[in-house]
């Protein structure tokens, strides 16, 4: 059982940086992919970026590429998401999971997820 807590959310202007931290405990932390997810109200949950057990591989949705980097800490049990350039679309909750799949993109892939932690953009 992994358990996911997110950390960093807040409330920025547009152009700004934030970056998001996700504590992993239980489990074995190397034995998962890890990813970022988002959910704006009234909208479905959306896959933001991923990372690969070693942290070599990461993957990014479309809408962030060249603005957001995912990062991890094996030995910390920490993942990271640098958000910059961020925009008033960027605006959800962001959530933190764990996946067994290396490059999984939906939801339905991964098996932990944390409480998550809002992050709002204003224009």
């Amino acid at each position: 059982q992994v358990q996911l807590v997110e950390s960093g959310g807040g409330l920025v202007q547009a152009g700004d940086s934030l970056r998001l931290s996700c504590a992993a405990s239980g489990g074995t932390f190397t034995s998962y992919a890890m990813g970022w997810f988002r959910q704006a109200p009234g909208k479905e949950r959306e896959f933001v970026a991923c990372i690969t057990w070693t942290g070599i591989s990461t993957y990014y949705a479309d809408s962030v590429k060249g603005r957001f980097t995912i990062s991890r800490d094996n030995a910390k049990t920490m993942v990271y998401l640098q958000m910059n350039s961020l925009k008033p679309e960027d605006t959800a909750v962001y959530y933190c999971a764990a996946s067994t799949l290396p490059r999984a993109r939906h939801p339905t892939s991964y098996a932990y997820w944390g409480q998550g932690t809002q992050v709002t953009v204003s224009s």
